[in-house]
């Protein structure tokens, strides 16, 4: 028995999942059956636009063009059904391209029925399942999953296994300079160089952080390093004016809630009743279980 190709779990339940796919069983479509692999004609394809990836390295795709004039197209790629002899890219665009590149007239792919909602979401889940993104792409990718198919960072992180911290911190790569950005594209800086430059502070420290990585060809330890000794070097401003002692109430309540977050929670209040509440956390995940928590009880 041949063995199936394993799906991403998120493209898995996009792919199987009623509410995206019409239907996969006894349509027919001018002999062409839906959930089948069918072999199109190029001519008769037409590119995703819901495509987060629009560069495709060129030795890369000569590469696979090389052995796809060998081997022929091992994985199908998978296509909607447009109007009559008309298909579109679900998934597979850099197959298609080499295909192209190969000299082939006709592929095989699978027929799939979907509205461009639900093409939208195949399309990006199957490309953050890729190994071959780069950050931004998939931070890109995240963001429109967010904005065009309005989850949030939780559903996104069901729909596509992963942690709800692993996606704040590609989403949080967006807001680095475009100049940075770009370095992540090309690959000048790794994921470990960006995560730990966007916590550097201001845009100026940012690009400072930036080009000393590219001119000295800094390790991710090594920059981390270097945040870490300017924040211990930093002068101390003056001292605030000490807040009035705590009532017995609101300390009996700061030290209960320390212990149900299991983390340091301060709370200082002035003599016209105004203050505020801080809870301290040292990573992405303990943030997660605090909102976890808060989320909890506060149906």
């Amino acid at each position: 028995m041949t063995k199936k190709r394993a799906l991403g779990r998120g493209l898995s339940a996009l792919l199987e999942n009623a509410d995206t796919d019409i239907t996969t069983k006894n349509v027919s479509l001018e002999g062409k059956t839906v959930g089948s692999i069918s072999s199109l004609l190029i001519e008769q394809i037409e590119a995703n636009p819901f495509n987060p990836r629009t560069y495709f390295e060129e030795e890369q795709l000569t590469e696979l063009k090389d052995s796809i004039a060998v081997h022929g197209i091992i994985q199908p790629l998978t296509v909607r059904k447009l109007g009559r002899d008309r298909y579109q890219l679900i998934s597979g665009e850099r197959r298609f391209r080499a295909s192209q590149l190969a000299g082939l007239t006709e592929i095989p792919c699978y027929i799939r029925i979907a509205n461009d909602q639900s093409m939208l979401e195949m399309a990006l889940v199957e490309n953050i399942q890729r190994v071959d993104l780069n950050a931004i792409e998939v931070a890109l990718s995240y963001q429109r999953l967010i904005d065009e198919c309005n989850f949030t960072q939780e559903q996104l992180s069901q729909k596509v296994g992963k942690s709800r911290s692993n996606i704040a911190n590609f989403l949080r790569l967006l807001k680095l300079p475009a100049p940075i950005q770009i370095g992540i594209r090309q690959g000048f800086i790794s994921m470990g160089h960006a995560r730990a430059i966007v916590s550097s502070g201001d845009e100026a420290t940012q690009l400072l952080l930036f080009e000393k990585v590219m001119e000295e060809g800094l390790s991710v330890r090594a920059v981390e390093n270097l945040i870490k000794d300017k924040k211990d070097t930093k002068p101390q401003t003056d001292k605030k004016p000490e807040m009035p002692k705590l009532s017995s109430f609101a300390e009996s309540f700061q030290n209960r809630l320390s212990k149900q977050l299991n983390t340091k929670v301060q709370i200082a209040a002035n003599n016209n009743g105004q203050g505020k509440i801080v809870i301290n956390f040292e990573s992405e995940e303990e943030l997660d279980k605090i909102i976890d928590f808060i989320d909890r009880n506060n149906g």
